[in-house]
């Protein structure tokens, strides 16, 4: 019995430290804090943010997102006269020993199709993200609550798309 309470703590501990890490392998590369922000109930699109840490020697690109949503695109965000437009690129290279990321005002995963069931808050959307080299890996964006210091860009509810 005195051997059990260990075993569990240590269980426990591990469990929790995966749980927060919230980090995904595959290959050489480490995929840190997939994540979207809550959306508006008529929001017909939500964006999908995450870091892509490439810890080998070759270059990788990320070329495609699969969820379960009518349409998921890999987008770049451009700024033009303080207007911002959000363009479908076809990958997103992840060069040797960088990091890159999804963020908002930058490059993101545009999930589209909500249509009257918004991201909420605690929810988490299962994506497959495809790499050209590493292959597929399942994440999980966690949906998060938006910083009061919201910034415009960080909305994609209501942006025109430009294809």
């Amino acid at each position: 019995m005195k051997f059990l309470f260990p075993a569990a703590t240590a269980a426990l501990f591990t469990f929790t430290t995966v749980a927060f890490a919230h980090e995904y392998t595959v290959g050489d590369l480490v995929i840190d804090h997939p994540r979207a922000f809550e959306t508006a109930k008529t929001a017909k699109t939500g964006g999908g943010y995450l870091l892509v840490t490439n810890n080998g020697d070759t270059a990788d690109r990320l070329i495609e997102v699969r969820a379960d949503f009518p349409k998921v695109m890999l987008h770049t965000t451009e700024e033009t006269d303080g207007i911002a437009r959000m363009m479908h690129v076809d990958a997103i290279d992840i060069p040797a020993g960088e990091t890159v990321a999804l963020e908002p005002g930058g490059f993101h995963v545009m999930f589209m199709g909500l249509n009257g069931d918004p991201f909420e808050v605690g929810e988490e959307v299962p994506a497959t993200l495809v790499f050209e080299n590493a292959g597929e890996v399942e994440v999980m964006f966690n949906i998060e609550e938006r910083s009061s210091g919201h910034d415009h860009k960080e909305d994609h509810s209501e942006h025109k798309i430009t294809n």
